[in-house]
């Protein structure tokens, strides 16, 4: 069936409804509205008479445009849309919009595909009526009527678009029947061509088929061709291959004689060379044995140096002033220079304070006193966290020699005891404290160790004192803070270890895990405020790590603890201060840390003094480290005071009191060995 014919319907359908189109897009721009057009003409009269009234006060007549050509215009509103002309007023009615619409009609049929352009005005409009002259602008019943008229030519030409609509609507619908006709058609040819072409497909599968088939059996043929050639040449190749067999073997024969020869030679060498061996491994031996010796003699040594030290040492160190707090006069605090000068570093300190309970009554300025001592080693403010652990990084390795050490930290609020043991915050490398540098030095140690036969395991554990109740600041859970569960016991029956019942105990291999075991205590610790610090620690915290060492080859073995003891701060109690309910918390607490610093100046003095009793179970502090406190331990104390003037009294204590832990001398320390 040809289509071609069946296309100018089409067309014609499209060309008729965008001429529709275009029709009620220019009747939508007449000026009046639809409800006033459904009005009868005495409605319309009764609904301008207002208009009159304001026409006829104003006293001026509205002006016409007369430069456009007047005509008669064409008839393209339909019935609902052509109300809106007259609503607009008969400023709208002019010829001027008759000739808009006639000029988009004339448009539409020249090009009825082209979009719709601008419409401009016709020289020549298609006349359906004429229309009367200009009426004056009083006469509003005049202008009804040429409304009236114009509007019954609009809905006339509007009848007849709607009959050349609905005969545009029959050629759609015959157009699209016979579009659905060709549709089944062409779906029919479409299955016949889709059977040719797998008609063709399979056929040209047979086709290469029958081609592969005959490649296959070409290549057979040339493949047991060049086999039987291969098979002619293998055989010309193994003839030749046995002629160069004969000559290698010949070859071979003489060199194998050759080889007999070099062999008696190098069994002479490596009898010689086992002989060397032998003396080697005895020359290795005794050079063991002589590195064993100087080590046990690096040992002794060191140790003989520790106790010419002091088996019980003091160090002072007093913290920076910091930012805010008052400086103090420049007499107040002096460190005057050792022996040998200013490199010498410094052991002695003068504190000057004026007593004002020995003011004159002319109200002149009290004297002054000054109060000297002296110590091991003094750190003035400006000492760096490094310089403090290099003083006692020898009393450090002696734990690793399998000697007690246990460290203190002693002052009052303030001072810097914790700054000093753990550390500032943030994390600087430079602020660290002795804690995480013992740990560093301890496992770099032991792993040069390692090379001498050597192999340490650590274990550590972190507690509090507070108010007398061991807490471990290691747990977590549900037993975080829970304190009444820790005892202090021995470690089995006829055993002189303590340990601390429902405590953690980690092993440790890095500083990573020590840090972390830090953080954790640091987070459980307890603190307040107290008048000389804002955040106090109001507990005897007790770092230790248990040192094992064990040297396989020679079945020697060493255990020794390593106590690193930030105590609380020190604080005199004033007894006319009046306390409030929640500071009676505050009291007990600076009652059971004196109590306890009191007992530990007991125990010393009672170890120096060699005393049968010694009132290690007078305190939990001391109860805990009296395995480290012994005539086999080596102690060291920092006393941390504070550079204020106004601590001046606190400061006067803590370095009488430490001062008399300097005078006191314990026994020969002895290495716990096995």
């Amino acid at each position: 069936m040809d289509t071609r014919a069946q296309r100018p319907p089409l067309l014609e359908v499209k060309r008729n409804c965008e001429l529709k189109a275009a029709v009620v897009k220019a009747s939508s721009r007449l000026p009046l509205s639809g409800s006033r057009l459904k009005r009868g003409p005495d409605q319309m009269e009764d609904a301008l008479e207002p208009a009159r009234k304001r026409t006829r006060g104003l006293g001026t007549v509205t002006k016409v445009d007369t430069s456009r050509p007047k005509g008669p215009c064409l008839s393209t509103v339909s019935q609902t849309q052509a109300p809106t002309a007259a609503q607009k007023g008969p400023k709208k009615t002019g010829p001027r919009g008759c000739a808009t619409v006639g000029s988009v009609l004339k448009n539409q049929k020249l090009a009825p595909s082209a979009p719709a352009q601008k419409p401009v005005t016709s020289t020549a409009p298609v006349v359906v009526g004429k229309r009367p002259g200009k009426r004056p602008a009083w006469d509003l019943k005049g202008q009804l009527c040429d409304l009236t008229e114009e509007l019954k030519r609009y809905r006339e030409r509007t009848q007849k678009l709607d009959q050349e609509n609905q005969g545009l609507q029959e050629q759609l619908k015959a157009a699209q029947e016979q579009a659905a006709t060709l549709g089944t058609e062409r779906n029919t040819l479409e299955g016949e061509l889709a059977s040719v072409r797998t008609q063709a497909q399979q056929g040209q599968q047979e086709l290469q088929t029958l081609h592969a088939r005959v490649l296959e059996l070409e290549g057979c043929l040339g493949t047991k061709e060049s086999l039987i050639q291969e098979l002619q040449r293998e055989q010309l190749g193994l003839q030749e291959e046995r002629k160069t067999l004969a000559a290698r073997l010949e070859e071979r024969e003489t060199r194998l004689q050759a080889s007999e020869a070099a062999l008696s030679t190098s069994e002479a060498e490596v009898a010689c060379l086992r002989q060397k061996t032998e003396a080697q491994v005895t020359l290795l031996a005794e050079q063991g044995d002589r590195l064993h010796g100087l080590e046990m003699e690096r040992r002794r040594l060191h140790n003989q140096l520790q106790e010419l030290k002091g088996n019980i040492r003091v160090f002072c160190r007093v913290r920076p002033v910091l930012t805010g707090e008052p400086a103090p006069s420049p007499g107040f605090l002096l460190f005057p220079h050792g022996p040998a000068g200013p490199s010498d570093p410094p052991t002695r300190l003068s504190l000057s304070r004026s007593d004002d309970r020995r003011a004159t009554l002319t109200g002149a300025p009290a004297p002054t006193t000054r109060h000297d001592f002296s110590f091991d080693r003094v750190f003035p403010p400006g000492s760096r966290q490094e310089e403090v652990f290099e003083e006692i990084s020898m009393l450090v390795q002696s734990a690793l020699d399998g000697y007690p050490v246990c460290i203190f930290a002693y002052g009052q609020t303030g001072s810097g005891k914790t700054f000093t043991m753990e550390g500032g915050p943030g994390g600087d490398p430079q602020l660290e404290g002795l804690i995480p540098r013992a740990m560093r030095h301890l496992f770099s140690v032991a792993q040069e160790m390692g090379g001498q036969g050597w192999t340490y395991s650590f274990v550590a554990s972190y507690v509090e004192i507070y108010n007398e109740t061991v807490r471990d600041l290691l747990a977590t859970g549900t037993r975080k803070g829970q304190g009444g569960e820790c005892e202090i016991r021995r470690a089995g029956p006829g055993s002189e270890e303590l340990t601390v019942t429902n405590a953690r105990y980690v092993p440790v291999s890095c500083e990573r895990e020590v840090e972390a075991l830090l953080h954790l205590a640091h987070q459980n610790r307890a603190v307040a405020r107290t008048a000389q610090n804002e955040r106090s620690s109001r507990s005897h915290s007790v770092f230790q790590l248990q040192i094992s060492g064990e040297h396989a080859a020679r079945g020697l073995q060493c255990v020794a603890p390593l106590n690193l003891v930030d105590l609380a701060g020190s604080e005199r109690l004033d007894p006319g201060l009046t306390l409030g309910p929640g500071e009676r918390d505050r009291l007990r607490e600076t009652q059971s840390i004196n109590s306890s610093l009191s007992t530990l100046g007991l125990v010393i003095m009672a170890l120096s003094n060699k005393e049968s009793h010694v009132p290690y179970r007078n305190s939990k502090l001391t109860y805990l480290l009296q395995n480290s406190l012994g005539g086999s331990a080596k102690m060291l104390m920092f006393v941390n005071i504070s550079p204020l003037e106004e601590n001046a009294s606190e400061s006067l204590n803590s370095l009488r009191f430490a001062s008399k832990v300097n005078q006191c001398v314990i026994g020969t320390a002895q290495a716990n060995k096995k």
